[in-house]
């Protein structure tokens, strides 16, 4: 959706209007010993017929306040009234009247579409002589009505997502709850989803709260409530949070520098709020509206450009959570890191994928995928929900044998020497593949002895994780009650316990804040520095600029392979003389899609 389109939803219904009040609410949790307080005398009024975002980092308190609003939890203090309902004395009557749809929505995988809507429609109440209407507008909303007899389990995530969204809105309900709906589904999905969103605001005159870890997201909504620590930082249409910092933004251009270190010399540098690689510039936040000298920033570049650029709602989210947290310690490379690394000089493959194929029964996920990764390069893998990225990656890690074609990872050969490969390499997935009920520590020990450290070295390396990722006041929690940012860097601390020379991110950022995500990335460019290859999938094309190259996958098959801006000048028109990678993303797919649809 783009901007223009984002203003039109503004005008349904009088925005005196309140939908959802909060009276000085507060809620505390208990996990373990520690009490932690989700919302902290929070005074909210969201009115109708708009689109309100919810936007924090990670345990700020979203979804604890998305829970409240929908009469699942009861406040400890204050009062929510919904659609005029009390929630705590009415939560029936109030969950009656609303959508809510959590950020793992129920659906039933081994069920099929249709049966999905049935059970929905049956918990809702819908009488049966409205639901054939019903289903054939939900289903030609959300174009999910060739599937109908698809398995849920079977759909991508993309599609999950819209036919959750679906079973949400069955029986239209006056106020939608949507927590997360767009984390893990790929940018043409997104669009999809938030014209749907859209849609329902502007035709329907429905009220809708988002929340979202998409900054992007938030510049398209009415309003914006900005939640950390529980408590409220401010309420406001984006553009008024933005304006805070206008003349603020520069981008920076260092024609001879990798654009990753002038990133990084640019993150540590005094008075800098935000430094974000953005296509081939940096983008940089100041503290004040003074003109930054450069050549102090960025030493040994004298022909670095600075150009001033309007304050963005990002800039002005990032700024208020730095005041209140401090930026992150510097990954110190680990021992001995560099020695064994610089084995074959700088040009050497450390991941070739040669005419790869992966069947599973007569389904081709993966069609003869070609490329090649040198080391210290960071390599994207980017693709739609059902690209075939993970198959590729799971084959990459030993963990799937391919069904065709050849793969050789650190010089070895994975059909003959699997194990032997998994040595060498370190492999953090989507859903970070930690044990919930075990504590950080216990993750670590856990891992450090799978990797085969023992003695000295495991106890070292124990303490060497959690000092860098700065996870000692978490040592003793467990796993599952932490926040996501947190859990990340668990993962990742775990991935490289055993100083892996190939790391392998599946999705590493899905669903984390912004700034866990600026802090991963710097970790990512460190490790690169230190010769580690990286080899990653993602969903947020603006990490797609931190690659040096990248491969973007449509149906088990690569559409384009290259450095970023080569990707992006294929993309360019008349129309849009200078693509995001998001928009060259889209152009590929869709032209992907129109010409297997002439050819099919």
């Amino acid at each position: 959706m783009n901007d223009n389109e984002a203003t039109t939803h503004h005008h349904g219904s009088p925005p005196d209007q309140v939908v959802l009040e909060f009276k000085n609410v507060s809620k505390t949790f208990t996990a373990g010993k520690r009490k932690i307080k989700a919302l902290d005398n929070v005074e909210v009024r969201v009115p109708a017929g708009v689109i309100t975002g919810l936007i924090g980092p990670d345990g700020a308190g979203k979804t604890t306040l998305m829970r409240l609003a929908a009469g699942l939890l009861v406040p400890d203090t204050g009062t929510i009234t919904v659609l005029g309902l009390d929630a705590t004395h009415d939560s029936l009557a109030v969950q009656a009247s609303i959508g809510y749809m959590p950020q793992r929505f129920g659906l039933y995988e081994d069920l099929t579409v249709q049966e999905n809507l049935d059970l929905y429609a049956d918990l809702q109440g819908v009488a049966r002589d409205q639901r054939v209407d019903r289903y054939r507008e939900l289903m030609r909303m959300t174009g999910l009505a060739p599937f109908t007899s698809r398995l849920a389990g079977r759909l991508s995530g993309g599609m999950k997502q819209k036919l959750g969204l679906a079973c949400t809105l069955i029986h239209p309900p006056q106020l939608l709850l949507l927590d997360e709906p767009t984390v893990g589904v790929d940018p043409v999905s997104r669009r999809e989803l938030w014209s749907i969103v859209d849609r329902l605001v502007r035709e329907q005159g429905m009220s809708v709260v988002l929340s979202t870890a998409y900054l992007d997201e938030a510049e398209q909504c009415h309003e914006v409530i900005m939640l950390h620590l529980g408590k409220l930082l401010g309420k406001k249409p984006p553009g008024e949070f933005s304006r805070k910092l206008e003349g603020h933004a520069y981008t920076v251009r260092a024609p001879g520098l990798n654009k990753r270190n002038v990133q990084k010399k640019l993150a540590q540098g005094a008075g800098v709020i935000d430094a974000v690689i953005q296509g081939e510039r940096v983008r940089l936040v100041m503290d004040s509206t003074e003109r930054p000298a450069i050549k102090e920033l960025l030493e040994g570049s004298d022909d670095a450009l600075l150009q001033p650029v309007p304050a963005r709602f990002e800039d002005s989210f990032i700024a208020m959570l730095r005041s209140q947290t401090s930026k992150p310690k510097s990954l110190a490379p680990q021992t001995d890191f560099n020695q064994r690394r610089r084995i074959g000089g700088g040009d050497n493959k450390v991941i070739e994928v040669h005419d790869v194929a992966r069947r599973f029964g007569d389904f081709y996920a993966v069609k003869h995928v070609t490329f090649d990764v040198k080391q210290g390069e960071v390599f994207g893998l980017l693709g739609a929900n059902g690209a075939g990225k993970s198959t590729t990656f799971r084959m990459l890690c030993g963990l799937l044998p391919p069904s065709g074609g050849q793969l050789r990872v650190a010089g070895l050969d994975l059909r003959k020497a699997a194990a032997a490969a998994r040595a060498r390499i370190g492999y953090m997935s989507q859903k970070f593949s930690l044990y919930g009920n075990l504590s950080v520590r216990q993750n670590l020990n856990f891992f450090s002895g799978v990797y085969g450290l023992h003695g000295q070295r495991r106890a070292a390396k124990i303490a060497w994780a959690l000092q860098q990722f700065e996870l000692e006041g978490q040592a003793d929690a467990v796993s599952s009650d932490l926040p996501l940012g947190y859990k990340q860097r668990l993962a990742m601390a775990c991935a490289l316990m055993h100083e892996p020379e190939i790391l392998f991110l599946d999705e590493p950022t899905s669903g984390v804040d912004p700034l866990a995500r600026r802090e991963f990335w710097l970790r990512i460019n460190e490790l690169a520095e230190q010769g580690v290859t990286v080899l990653v999938t993602t969903h947020f094309m603006e990490e797609a600029e931190y690659c040096d190259r990248l491969a973007i996958m449509s149906a088990g098959k690569i559409l384009a392979l290259g450095v970023p801006a080569e990707i992006k000048q294929e993309a360019s028109s008349r129309e849009n003389a200078d693509p995001t990678m998001e928009d060259a993303f889209i152009s590929l797919i869709q032209a992907d899609e129109e010409e297997s649809e002439s050819n099919g």
